[in-house]
């Protein structure tokens, strides 16, 4: 483990950043987005809006009342790919250091990640009235909860311009059944951890997320390392990520993270347990690469790496593109199985997970129409691709598996 984190807290929002270089030159940049949500539709903290339309379907839990005025720190964070056991969570919550307790408040809650334009982000679904507590700056922000318990989506705010929302303010979440449209009610100014959305409680069984996985901790007095030392000995296979001061400049690089993604990727991915390792790189737990990542010959592209649940129909799209005449449109491969964040961020690239594929970078840079052919987009999107260049922040070069298609 690395030396002891100092002990700082701040009421201040910080944004978790790493900076890092690309491992390649293909796709990993992300810019900002050419244009936003209709701000009239989302709270703020200095304005409030009229509400989104009624939806009989939008689950909402009890409003959360007037705040109270107690914050607790948020120093470390416990996921697991499966519901954490009671006596699991009652051990954690009772642990001493030094004979005094470890733990000072916890907050358990349901966390996720989805795809987004090749940008994997994380969902918590939690109780407004609790989970509040946890976010400095945001605790005392009413509408903000308000609106979580109404059944919408509180987004950090440094994604505000970054996310292919509709004019009137709707994110559309991938889901097994589809996807699933929620209103963004508010910008948060804190970010816990990693989070990016937060919906309530109500929201994490059609969002398909994982019931109760994620512990959130305050220490108190307590050191969080001193805390994660003790927690590691007897649950060694916990994804535990440290949220003081010192871990939030960048990712804790002593311990594996965990990503569970929902809906269609899920399948595809089941749990990716990782480390970053610097330079904007990831490592897979080799197990995780043992299983899912190939390496196969394909129409047109030749050797090519990628995960195997991806790789039949990305041979399908291309034997098609092959017997419809366009080969020779697609006459440079940049890349697919790349392990790494996006550029500049603590943000995992679906190329991480080997689901997505990058062909005539050159001709097809981010930001640009390129010059994709598109007979060919047609047939990847026939075989269950999204294409980069229909993005609100184009990204022409770029094909990832939208929804599994099984080949006949």
């Amino acid at each position: 483990m690395g030396a002891a984190l100092a002990r700082v807290r701040t009421t201040t929002a910080l944004v978790s950043a790493v900076g890092v270089a690309l491992l390649s030159a293909a796709c990993g940049g992300e810019d900002k987005a050419a244009s936003g949500p209709d701000p009239s539709n989302v709270a703020a903290s200095t304005s409030t809006s009229v509400d989104p339309p009624p939806s009989a379907d939008r689950p909402t839990v009890d409003p959360p009342g007037p705040f109270d005025g107690h914050l607790v720190g948020d120093d470390v964070l416990i996921t697991s790919a499966d519901t954490l056991p009671a006596d699991l969570v009652q051990r954690i919550e009772h642990l001493k250091v030094n004979g005094r307790p470890g733990v000072a408040a916890s907050e358990q809650f349901s966390l996720g990640q989805f795809s987004e334009e090749n940008k994997v982000l994380d969902v918590a679904a939690v109780d407004p009235a609790t989970f509040r507590r946890f976010t400095q700056d945001d605790a005392p922000f009413q509408d903000e909860w308000d609106r979580i318990a109404n059944g919408e989506v509180a987004i950090v705010d440094t994604l505000r311009d970054r996310l292919p929302l509709d004019k009137s303010g709707y994110l559309g979440i991938p889901t097994d059944d589809g996807e699933q449209q929620i209103h963004v009610g508010a910008w948060a100014r804190y970010q816990v951890g990693a989070i990016d959305a937060l919906v309530n409680s109500a929201w994490g069984p059609q969002l398909g997320l994982p019931q109760d996985n994620a512990l959130l901790l305050n220490t108190g007095f307590a050191s969080p390392e001193a805390v994660r030392k003790q927690i590691e000995k007897f649950a060694p296979d916990l994804s535990i990520t440290m949220l003081d001061i010192v871990a939030q400049t960048g990712i804790d690089p002593d311990t594996y993270q965990n990503a569970i993604p929902i809906g269609p990727f899920s399948d595809a991915v089941g749990t990716y347990r990782y480390t970053p390792i610097g330079g904007g790189r990831v490592s897979p737990d080799p197990a995780w690469v043992a299983s899912h990542i190939v390496t196969e010959t394909v129409p047109i592209l030749g050797s090519i790496t990628c995960n195997k649940y991806m790789m039949p129909q990305l041979k399908a799209a291309l034997e098609e593109v092959q017997r419809a005449g366009l080969a020779d449109k697609l006459y440079h491969y940049d890349g697919c199985y790349v392990p790494r964040f996006i550029a500049g961020s603590n943000t995992l690239s679906n190329h991480a997970y080997g689901l997505a594929i990058d062909l005539n970078a050159a001709a097809n840079q981010r930001g640009t129409v390129g010059q994709m052919d598109r007979g060919v987009v047609a047939i990847f999107k026939k075989w269950g691709f999204a294409w980069g260049g229909d993005w609100h922040y184009t990204d022409p070069m770029h094909f990832e598996m939208d929804h599994i298609v099984t080949p006949g």
